[in-house]
């Protein structure tokens, strides 16, 4: 039970760091960063290892830098679709 909320504590604060470093901003608020540091810390992993300091079973940096990259996709897709 607390595994799971330490997990999405983290995944949130990810999201939010990467929304900050890519200037831009997840849909869904706080569940989208939750959504998004999760997603990018598994994207992050995917290509570039698990190195690096380890929090709630995700390597910090990969997911850092896997979710920023996630956050500027679809920010280019709502982007896209807005026009």
């Amino acid at each position: 039970m607390f595994s799971l909320l330490w997990t999405l504590i983290i995944g949130g604060i990810i999201g939010a760091l990467a929304g900050a470093i890519a200037s831009r901003d997840m849909p869904m608020g706080w569940i989208g960063n939750i959504v998004g540091g999760l997603i990018g810390a598994w994207l992050g992993e995917a290509i570039f290892g698990s190195w690096g300091p380890q929090l709630a079973g995700m390597a910090i940096l990969p997911a850092i830098v896997g979710a920023v990259i996630l956050v500027l996709v679809v920010s280019m897709i709502t982007r896209g679709m807005a026009r």
